[in-house]
């Protein structure tokens, strides 16, 4: 087995941005040379698309200004100065930072730029210059009362979830177990809003083996554009940034979602009560991970769980679809030899690989206003836990090989 301890993920990404940063300032760049590797990928306005997986950026797009290449941080600038509120200095240096933090949620929704509220009207177009303007029915945009910046249009189902209602249920934590905020912050002009706080105890699974710590944030991500959910996810990630905020949603260990619509409030109520149950859930869940992590897995004990998964078709089958779970079988194995790598041949380890499978390798068709964006459809899927009932399975099963 190969022993890696895991660092702090936000520790270890804000170093990487800060070597970013430095390496920007002190004017390094390589365009020609990245760009002839295909790692970038030019756009046009001196804007590039990072295509190198692995790296924190792949996918996303970078400016390059004054001979530089600088990472953006993708927070609301709408007003004047970055939205954004954090215990903890961000690697772009931006924000209100208040060491220690705070327990008062207005003073979080004011330091992180999102005291605002989103209203709606009907949406009017003009089909010539001269003519009178024309209400679209069922058709409303969303717009901030402060910068009056549109947000997005939605239909007449949408509800607005204001920020300080979609937030202020997480008080509970910050009474009962006395838990701080620890960022908020707005992006793209405030069409996606988020708080964090973090839960009080880190997690380590198998202290004395693969050493894998998990540090549990909780994170609610709010959107005013009609794009998702109001989302409440538990992950080892603290949004201070575009990117981070993308991440937390990611790798969420736990997730609960809320659709804007007549019934949000009750909804939310909902997660107030589920939310409850996170300290408690933290312990049953290490304990758990633990076991998993303990558990010697051989490869052919891993497609064994694999195929109850996802059958194997039979001799009858189509080439298709014998070609189809071929391909699902590289990968998933890939998973696991990569996987194993870090954290030993383990029943956790194969958790790993069949939780990142099902999240992000699986085939999408994406239809009605997704159709042609792949992207945006396998995380409106992470978003709405599509693939949640197949990882409860996978760890069920997992928890039955245990020995």
């Amino acid at each position: 087995m190969t022993i890696v301890a895991n660092p702090d993920v936000n520790e270890q990404f804000a170093q990487t941005r800060a070597a970013q940063f430095e390496a920007a300032q002190q004017a390094t760049a390589d365009f020609d040379r990245r760009i002839a590797e295909g790692k970038l990928t030019p756009l046009g306005n001196d804007r590039f698309r990072v295509t190198e997986p692995g790296s924190w950026d792949d996918g996303e797009v970078l400016l390059r200004q004054n001979g530089q290449i600088l990472p953006q941080h993708g927070l609301d600038t709408t007003t004047g100065s970055a939205a954004l509120y954090s215990t903890t200095p961000a690697w772009h240096g931006l924000g209100n930072i208040v060491p220690g933090g705070t327990s008062d949620i207005d003073e979080v929704l004011d330091l992180g730029g999102i005291n605002f509220r989103v209203e709606r009207r009907p949406v009017l177009f003009q089909p010539e210059p001269e003519s009178s303007p024309i209400m679209l029915p069922d058709q409303f945009v969303n717009f901030r009362d402060d910068t009056y910046a549109g947000l997005g249009v939605v239909g007449a189902r949408y509800e607005v979830i204001q920020n300080r209602q979609a937030f202020e249920f997480l008080q509970d934590l910050v009474d009962d177990y006395g838990v701080i905020w620890e960022s908020a912050g707005a992006l793209r002009e405030g069409r996606k809003v988020f708080v964090s706080m973090r839960l009080p105890q880190t997690i380590t699974i198998d202290a004395e083996g693969i050493n894998d710590e998990i540090i549990p944030f909780v994170v609610a991500i709010n959107s005013h554009d009609g794009s998702s959910l109001f989302q409440n996810v538990v992950t080892p990630w603290r949004p201070l940034c575009g990117n981070t905020e993308r991440f937390a949603v990611r790798d969420a260990y736990a997730r609960w979602g809320v659709r804007h619509t007549k019934n949000a409030a009750e909804r939310i109520e909902e997660a107030r009560r589920t939310l409850k149950l996170s300290i408690k859930y933290y312990d049953e869940f290490a304990a758990e991970e633990e076991a998993l992590a303990r558990t010697e897995l051989a490869l052919s004990e891993f497609h064994q769980v694999v195929d109850q998964l996802w059958t194997a078709p039979d001799e009858f089958a189509s080439d298709k679809t014998k070609g189809n779970h071929q391909r699902r079988m590289n990968v998933l194995n890939e998973l696991w030899a990569s996987n194993t790598d870090k954290l030993g041949r383990t029943a956790y380890a194969a958790e790993r690989a069949i939780t990142e499978y099902a999240d992000w390798k699986t085939r999408m068709r994406p239809t009605g206003n997704l159709r042609g964006n792949n992207l945006a459809a396998r995380a409106t899927a992470v978003l709405e836990g599509t693939a949640d009932d197949k990882k409860s399975q996978a760890h069920r099963l997992l928890m039955q090989v245990r020995r």
